[in-house]
């Protein structure tokens, strides 16, 4: 499977108002259920009155358009990193899947990944 890093910094970070995020940028990522609304997006795009955030996550990107009919490609993909001990925040959209790791994992989650037969085909600058 070819994965690429997404050459930004990274937050997730809980909101009271959806009205405070930036929908311009390029990468932004929301859930909202009866009990919170969640935000990932560019560390330097957090919202300034989110409620908390955890700064300092990288996004590993599943390249291509993936067909609902795959079974297993994030579990596989977070089966190799729970290997290696490396804490995920997993993500999906139409399109693809994302998996977000620490900066200081991001190395060794990456060779770890590399390692079972998957190409980095971007390490994300």
């Amino acid at each position: 499977m070819d994965l690429a890093v997404i050459g930004k910094s990274f937050s997730i970070c809980q909101v009271a108002s959806l009205e405070q995020v930036d929908w311009s940028r390029d990468f932004c990522f929301i859930a909202q259920t009866d009990q919170e609304r969640s935000v990932v997006c560019e560390t330097a795009h957090v919202p300034a009155l989110a409620i908390t955030r955890d700064d300092n996550w990288r996004a590993i990107r599943v390249q291509g358009v993936l067909d609902f009919s795959l079974v297993g490609v994030l579990a596989t993909l977070a089966g190799l990193l729970a290997e290696a001990h490396i804490a995920i925040f997993a993500l999906s959209t139409y399109n693809t899947d994302y998996i977000l790791v620490k900066q200081h994992d991001l190395d060794r989650a990456l060779d770890a990944l590399a390692a079972r037969g998957h190409t980095v085909v971007s390490r994300g600058g």
